[in-house]
């Protein structure tokens, strides 16, 4: 099958790293099926790259977070489509006092950032290892390095996709597909996060990157089959500064850079 009958999978591709990622992956010359929630323009995304690249782009408009909607996403995606590349790049997160966090913040950010990614990655395996090559890219987290107070559920999260991703590589080491695990830092994506930017300390700051670095650093590195992704230099040294500082030292840090984020946010 030719290369440009194959499709790459993006989830969460309307907008910050997920449409950068819909923007390196046209430019590469590479099919495109779009999935996002509803009514956030990813049609239109697909619309303007497929004119800009001239390339095929579709999209699929759903709630990740509802175990039935994954289905069926792998199931229309299994009917009409050959794929060779997935990227499960949805996700959320949150700050709050764990014991304030309601139920549904809670289940939003472990449905979508951990089971979502599980079952889609299960149900599109078969097709990936029916290519000659495929790969799988899964979108970890600096944070996953570690525990963060006030984020206590989204590092959890992260650190899931790394311990899956890792593993599910080493078990696939003999077949066609590669699996990719990239641990970005922070994006400046919006205003709201520029702003509370600001207020992180030195360590965290060092870590923010474009989402178009992050996109093309790691189709780079994934079409090459690297395991572990961990955009810039800064985030490489932050990796360092992690695994060297004692636990207790970095927990102090992080709890009083993200109580100073939530004072600012409820004023």
């Amino acid at each position: 099958m030719c290369k440009r009958e194959l499709y790459t999978v993006i989830t969460g591709a309307s907008r910050g790293l997920g449409r950068s990622f819909a923007i390196e992956c046209a430019a590469r010359g590479r099919n495109l099926i779009l999935v996002s929630l509803p009514n956030e323009s990813v049609s239109q995304t697909a619309k303007e790259l497929s004119n800009e690249y001239n390339i095929k782009a579709v999209h699929y408009e759903t709630d990740l977070t509802k175990e039935f909607n994954v289905i069926s996403l792998a199931g229309w995606i299994k009917t009409n489509y050959q794929i060779d590349m997935l990227i499960n790049n949805a996700g959320v997160g949150g700050t709050k006092h764990f014991e304030e966090a309601g139920f549904d913040y809670i289940d939003i950010i472990i449905n979508l950032n951990m089971r979502a990614l599980t079952l889609l990655t299960h149900q599109l395996l078969p097709v990936l290892k029916s290519q000659q090559k495929a790969y799988i890219l899964n979108i970890a987290s600096m944070a996953a390095m570690g525990p963060m107070p006030y984020k206590t559920i989204y590092p959890a999260s992260k650190a899931f996709v790394s311990s899956f991703s890792r593993g599910l590589n080493a078990e696939l080491k003999k077949t066609n597909v590669s699996v990719s695990v990239a641990y970005p830092g922070g994006m400046a994506t919006n205003p709201e996060i520029i702003k509370r930017m600001e207020n992180y300390n030195a360590v965290i700051k060092s870590t923010f990157l474009s989402p178009e670095k992050i996109a093309k650093i790691c189709i780079r590195q994934t079409l090459l089959k690297k395991i572990v992704i961990v955009p810039g230099l800064a985030n490489k040294i932050s990796r360092l500064f992690i695994k060297l500082v004692p636990e207790g030292i970095r927990l102090d840090l992080f709890r009083r850079s993200l109580q100073n984020e939530m004072t600012l946010k409820s004023v």
